[in-house]
Formats: C-alpha cells, structure tokens, sequence
C-alpha cells in the first residue's frame, strides 16, 4: 500500500513537471521557434570566426543586460513606470556610452575596465565552438523563465583556460552574497524605524533626483564591473569602428529592453517588499552601489553582481520581516516569506551556476586537465 502511494506521489509530480513544460511551450512558441532559429544560426555560422565572434557579441549583449538589468535598472524601472520609457532609456543609455568611452580611451580601446586582463581571460578567442555561441541563448532562456543567472560565470567561464580563474571568479562573488546579505541586514533594520516615521505617503520631488543620480551610478559602476561579460566575445583592444559596433548595439539594446519595461524577469524584482516606492528603490540602489564600488578597489578579477543583488534583496526581505512585525504568527509568516524568497533566487542563482560549469569543463581542455589532475 506504501508503494501504490509513492507510485502516486511520484506520478502526480511528474505529471505537473509535463504539465509546465506543456504550458511553456505554448505560451511561448514564438519565443521557442526564435530560440531554434538561434541555435541553427549558431551551428552555421562556428567555424567563420569574424561573425562568430559579432554573432556571439550580439546575442551576450542583449541576454547579458536582459537577465542583469533587475540589478541595476530593475528598481529604476520599477519605481518610474508613469514615465515615459525613452526618457528612461536615453538617461541609462548615455551613461552607458560615457562610461565605456572612458575605459575605452583610458585602457588603449579595453571597454572592459581591464576585467579581461587577468590570467586566463586576456587572450582573445581565435576561433570559436558551438557550445560558447550557445551559452548567450542558454542565457536568454533562462531569462526568459524569470531565472537570475550570473552572467559573469555562464559567459565568462566558457573562454577561460584556466581552473583558478573560475575559482577566483566564484570565491569573490560568494564572498560578495554574504557581505551583501550582512550589510543589507544592518542597514533596513536600522531604517525601519526611520522609514515608519519619516517616508510616509507621497514621496517629495527631491527623492526621484536622489533615485536618478544613485540609479545612474549603479548603472556606471555595473558596467565597469559586468561589461567583460560582453566583450569576452570581441579582440580586448577594440578600434574605431569595432568600438562603435559594440557601443551601438548596446545602446540600441537597452532601448528596446526599457520598450518592453524589463521584459519577464523585472517580476523578481517587483514581488520584493516597498521596491516600487522611489524612496526605497533610492536606497536599494545606493547600498548596492557602495559594495560594487568596494569590490572594484579590491582586484580587477571579474565577479558575479547577481549573487550580490541576490544576497542585497534576500538580507533587505529578511531584515523588513524582523523589524516590521511586532506580533509572532506575523512575524514567523514574513520570515517564512523572505527565507522562500531567498531560497528561490539562490537556487535559480546555483542551476546557471552548475551549467557554466558544465560547458566550461566539455569546452576547455585546459581547465578539464587542471580539476582532472586536483582529483586524482
């Protein structure tokens, strides 16, 4: 009887996991069949290094910047849904063209503020396989299915050669989710109080300026950090044209994502607590910054700002939850919510993590050699 009942359970989970793959297909077969057309494209075009090379840029261009941007405009497009997405886009979008132009002047044509110049990602790619045009697609599905991936370990650990770069690369971001986590802990149990007592009903104009200028910082401090994820792809000194390629399509980019308002994965950003308040996306947005800048001063080795953002939202849940609630059975229910919350990010977080991974070991011989030989 035992085992007609497991059968069951296991049955009636198997029959909701067809049931979603069966919902997602329909409702996004338009998506699917430009997925498909991605893919062939891919395939084809491998062994033409030059347009592999824009081809991949393009599709790590976009899918990069769809899946991040709940880090960084995400709460700026939360907090000005009545504004007028073009303004919205051209104030991101030229703070986007000022802050590569800077780095590209700066680091003799490096857009990436020399995040491609450490060991084991300061090569160029000369010649692509399939699997390193795919991981920008993978990247767009994920997206798609509201997934916050990092893109610093799908796109960046497929071109690296070597094992310690990723372990840098993992050991700085995790280090960053939990310095995340802690200060955002700190400082909402701390405004609590001040937010109960002094940001009460209609915001004051003054607060949509503070959100722009913190806003735009983020922004420029993102781009120094995550514009490697983009331009890992691409030689590491661009020319003039070459650099007018990438910074116009990144451009055109973001406008078409700020069209669509963040497209699907914006939701993860608006299920979070009081993030469509100005005053607090004002806040969210200024903490988040300070611990990017931190990380920049620390060392030039790229670093997840996913896992960072993830651990901000998750720490701010946890700490609103604590503070907020005066009474147990409330309590307990916002910090079953923020732990649910929290989880849920993390777990998406760790499935893009386990791909990269995956191609990074059937891509790279070298980095193969290297975990074979630690092993064994």
């Amino acid at each position: 009887m035992a085992k007609l009942k497991d059968q069951n359970i296991n049955q009636d989970a198997l029959s909701k996991v067809s049931y979603a793959l069966f919902d997602f297909t329909k409702k996004e077969k338009s998506f699917l069949i430009i997925t498909l057309i991605l893919v062939t494209i891919a395939g084809i075009i491998t062994p033409y290094t030059y347009a592999a090379m824009w081809f991949g840029f393009a599709l790590a261009a976009y899918s990069a910047i769809a899946n991040d941007s709940i880090q960084t405009i995400g709460t700026f497009i939360a907090s000005n849904q009545e504004r007028k997405w073009y303004w919205l886009w051209l104030f991101m979008g030229l703070i986007f063209v000022g802050t590569v132009t800077f780095s590209w002047f700066t680091y003799n044509g490096d857009v990436s503020y020399q995040r491609l110049q450490v060991p084991g990602l300061e090569e160029a790619p000369t010649s692509f396989v399939f699997l390193q045009l795919a991981a920008p697609i993978v990247l767009l599905v994920m997206t798609r299915m509201r997934m916050p991936v990092s893109t610093t370990f799908l796109l960046l650990n497929v071109f690296t050669y070597k094992a310690g770069t990723i372990v840098s690369v993992m050991q700085k971001s995790f280090l960053g989710y939990l310095l995340a986590f802690v200060i955002a802990i700190a400082v909402w149990f701390t405004l609590e109080k001040f937010v109960k007592t002094y940001l009460k009903g209609q915001a004051k104009p003054y607060w949509y300026v503070l959100q722009w200028i913190t806003s735009g910082t983020l922004w420029a401090v993102w781009i120094m950090q995550d514009a490697a994820n983009i331009a890992v792809f691409l030689p590491r000194q661009l020319n003039v044209w070459e650099f007018v390629a990438y910074t116009g399509f990144v451009f055109l980019g973001l406008g078409f994502l700020f069209y669509l308002k963040g497209d699907r994965i914006q939701g993860i950003v608006n299920e979070k607590t009081r993030v469509t308040d100005v005053r607090a996306a004002t806040i969210v947005d200024l903490v988040y910054a300070i611990i990017l800048i931190y990380f920049k001063m620390i060392s030039n080795v790229p670093m997840s700002t996913t896992w960072v953002f993830i651990g901000l939202l998750g720490g701010r849940e946890l700490s609103i939850a604590l503070a907020k609630s005066k009474k147990l059975t409330k309590r307990r229910a916002r910090l079953v919510r923020a732990y649910r919350l929290a989880r849920k990010d993390i777990i998406r977080a760790l499935i893009g993590l386990l791909v990269s991974l995956i191609l990074a070991l059937i891509i790279n011989e070298g980095v193969r050699k290297e975990i074979f030989d630690l092993i064994f």
